[in-house]
């Protein structure tokens, strides 16, 4: 009696150590964590789409949490391709980081999804708040008492494209911006065909801030301490700050304008790249090794599809329709995406 009594309780122990709940794999089981690698700018429309996602998958009787590390899309990358760090998914703001480091050898997949652009947001507390505009923010900006800001190109897209807009705005508009914003704040130079950005930024002025990635600068403007800053549009919608929308000529927004964005160029010395102007498209993928590539996949397909697309789109984020995969392209998307290559 007392020996089918120790076998029923060895059975109850031994289904609860095996029942789903309990288990931590990518399939079947009820609770599994999806580590996300994302840029900056991303962080508000991924945190309401993992939400969604979140809901969806409690309803089904699945508990599916997400840990997000958000950074500079250079930073996002490298810490799977130089530091060994598992992700199950890669989203990165500018989509060429992914052919360029880390294709073949981390994965062979990736999906052009959003867009944005570059303005330069700020507050009525900023100096000269009033009379900023697209006319003249060169001028505002180059005040001795007026402080600006754009995050590190080394890192992080956004601070490279900064760095793109500034000299193209001197062809825009004929005169020296970039000299005067850049080369007399920073070791970062034009050479006459490419801008260098050293591996170590110096920084020579007290009015010149530059953060890790975009969103770092985000609480300066809005306590005052940081006048301006060069901000993605959907960045500074999300925040309710007042922006000087660019050129189209200039702003990296328009698909048209390709070429012309194209004969601007900034080396890295943080990668020993060289990357050309482009219109800003975002992009992402599922490394070859994430740990839970199934559904690491399924919030891929959620993120693509038209409620992923509404939900990007009433946070402010511009989305591609449909969007464009390239490589050797998971079948589980494949009706979500227009293949090229």
């Amino acid at each position: 009696m007392r020996r089918r009594w120790m076998g029923a309780i060895l059975m109850v122990v031994l289904l609860s150590v095996l029942s789903p709940g309990c288990m931590n794999s990518s399939s079947g089981s009820s609770e599994v964590t999806l580590t996300v690698f994302h840029a900056g700018s991303l962080s508000v429309p991924f945190e309401r789409l993992e939400k969604a996602f979140s809901d969806r998958k409690r309803d089904l009787g699945y508990r599916v949490t997400f840990h997000d590390e958000a950074s500079g899309s250079v930073k996002a990358v490298r810490k799977v391709t130089d530091l060994g760090m598992e992700a199950d998914v890669v989203a990165v703001a500018d989509y060429s980081l992914i052919p360029e480091l880390m294709m073949p050898n981390y994965t062979d997949f990736y999906v052009a999804f959003a867009t944005n652009e570059i303005v330069i947001a700020f507050t009525n507390k900023s100096r000269y708040s009033s009379e900023i505009n697209s006319s003249n923010w060169y001028e505002i900006l180059s005040r001795k008492e007026v402080s600006f800001g754009f995050s590190d190109p080394n890192q992080d897209p956004c601070g490279y494209r900064s760095l793109m807009v500034m000299k193209l705005a001197d062809y825009h508009y004929g005169r020296p911006i970039f000299r005067t914003l850049v080369e007399e704040n920073t070791n970062v130079y034009f050479n006459g065909t490419t801008i260098i950005v050293p591996e170590e930024i110096q920084v020579k002025s007290d009015r010149l801030v530059i953060r890790p990635k975009e969103t770092d600068l985000t609480p300066l403007v809005e306590s005052g301490s940081l006048d301006y800053y060069f901000i993605y549009r959907s960045v500074a919608e999300q925040h309710g700050l007042r922006y000087v929308e660019l050129p189209e000529e200039i702003n990296l927004k328009d698909l048209r304008l390709a070429n012309h964005y194209g004969k601007v160029k900034v080396h890295l010395g943080s990668t020993g790249k060289t990357i050309q102007a482009k219109p800003i498209v975002y992009g992402v993928t599922v490394p070859r090794n994430a740990p839970h590539r199934e559904l690491a996949m399924e919030f891929l397909r959620y993120l693509l599809s038209d409620e992923g697309r509404e939900i990007f789109e009433r946070n402010h984020q511009g989305f591609i329709v449909p969007p464009v995969a390239f490589g050797n392209v998971p079948d589980e998307i494949k009706d979500l995406v227009r293949v090229e290559g």
